[in-house]
């Protein structure tokens, strides 16, 4: 099962401060909007996100038809076949995609531990 990119999206308290804190760690913006609470950082193939009052936990992302640098895949598993996989798995999803669309959607589970994983697909 391809997942697509990968990225960790931390929730941040203040969002200037966590920038200037990983930009000494050599990361670079990428994407996002510092105005709107959201920026997306990268160090060679790690990306992070940044992410202000948007969510109150850290989350494992994945974004199916990416790669690392956001650049769309010739091929790639949908978002609502890996939804089907992982039910037909026995996997609970707290946030189902709706199988009736196609193109972007998303969808959202927590391992055994709590641990948030989303698989966020924009294409």
């Amino acid at each position: 099962m391809e997942l697509g990119a990968f990225s960790v999206s931390l929730a941040v308290k203040d969002i200037a401060v966590s920038r200037a804190f990983y930009e000494k760690l050599g990361f670079i913006e990428f994407g996002g909007n510092q105005a709107q609470g959201w920026l997306i950082l990268k160090n060679g193939s790690t990306v992070i996100g940044l992410f202000q009052g948007m969510f109150d936990k850290n989350i494992l992302t994945f974004n199916p038809g990416w790669d690392q640098s956001a650049s769309p895949l010739a091929s790639f598993t949908d978002v609502r076949d890996i939804q089907q996989a992982l039910e037909e798995q026995g996997v609970a999803i707290t946030t189902r995609a709706d199988t009736q669309t196609s193109g972007p959607a998303h969808l959202i589970l927590a391992d055994p531990d709590g641990n948030v994983i989303m698989l966020d697909q924009h294409i």
